[in-house]
């Protein structure tokens, strides 16, 4: 009869990790209400076979219980802990009159196995966050998180881009100092905003990052994929930065709920070194790509940085060109 007791609208923006061999993705669910919630995908390869666990995610409370929560992304940190950290959306007090006011926070839980969570407190900060990943292993003695900074819950306001922060403890995160490492800049794939993607693969090269950048366009917000590396010692120093997106919408991924957008909070460095990238298109569906940790960091250490005007951008199409000769 077309009617439904329980309607599931998308499934989209999965976390993923690989664990006792299993490929599994932390996915966002929403329903037909539009409440967003975590279930858990089951890979034996990685690509094929996929079913979700007979039951989604009850996620612990913390504080003012959520409106909604979505977009986890999950670290096994060398602590021995595995990490969720995901946007919390609560309605913004300060506005009671309109409806579409909210307020973003970045929560934080912890597991072992995907299934018992201990929820912690939301990271404290001065500004609203999203888009926090928790880098897997201790910098200085401390957790290091990658942050972005917003003054409102959509306009990023003076917030510069991708942050960079250390805090003493997860189980109280307070973001404190905090320093921009991938910053917005006009023009660019990542003029309206930008966020960090999952957390950074560790190769003998440097940290390997993927990220979304958003910039306005006559159709309304664009979301694209770009990589960018740190370095080892210092994973908040930025060593390479090719210009322009990764990945961009193309054919049916351009359309669905909020078109023209890829977004990617999830992917798995195998141990043979293949790299399965999880991503969603227009907050509707998921995607895999494959790649590998070489080719990735191949791509990110010879392929040149944006200039940011179009005359440096000639210069190096005609170098690229001479070189090819």
């Amino acid at each position: 009869m077309l009617c439904e007791r329980f309607g599931i609208h998308a499934v989209f923006n999965p976390g993923a990790i690989l664990l006792d061999r299993k490929y599994l993705m932390v996915a966002r669910v929403e329903g037909a209400d539009r409440k967003s919630f975590f279930a858990v995908a089951e890979s034996p390869d990685g690509v094929n076979g996929w079913h979700f666990w007979p039951r989604p995610i009850t996620m612990p409370e913390w504080g003012e219980p959520a409106t909604n929560v979505y977009d986890m992304r999950l670290t096994a940190h060398e602590d021995g802990w595995i990490y969720g950290i995901f946007c919390v959306e609560r309605k913004d007090p300060s506005a009671p009159a309109d409806l579409s006011a909210a307020v973003a926070a970045a929560g934080v839980a912890r597991t072992h196995d995907l299934v018992h969570w201990e929820r912690l407190p939301d990271i404290e900060a001065a500004c609203q966050q999203r888009n926090v990943v928790l880098h897997p292993e201790f910098v200085d003695g401390k957790y290091a998180l990658y942050t972005r900074p917003q003054d409102g819950f959509i306009d990023t306001g003076k917030g510069g881009g991708i942050g960079w922060a250390l805090t003493e403890s997860m189980e109280h995160a307070l973001i404190r100092d905090e320093r921009i490492i991938s910053p917005r800049h006009y023009h660019t794939i990542m003029e309206s905003k930008n966020g960090e993607g999952p957390h950074p693969i560790k190769t003998p090269q440097g940290w390997l990052h993927l990220a979304h950048g958003v910039r306005g366009c006559a159709s309304g917000l664009r979301y694209v994929l770009y990589l960018y590396m740190t370095a080892l010692e210092d994973p908040a120093r930025v060593i390479a930065a090719p210009a322009g997106f990764f990945m961009a919408p193309e054919g049916e991924e351009y359309i669905g709920d909020v078109m023209n957008v890829l977004f990617c909070n999830g992917w798995i460095a195998a141990p043979d070194g293949k790299v399965f990238i999880y991503y969603a298109s227009s907050d509707t569906r998921v995607h895999l790509a494959t790649s590998t940790v070489d080719r990735l960091v191949d791509y990110c250490l010879h392929t040149e940085p944006d200039g940011f005007r179009t005359g440096l951008t000639v210069e190096r199409l005609n170098a690229l060109i001479d070189k090819n000769l």
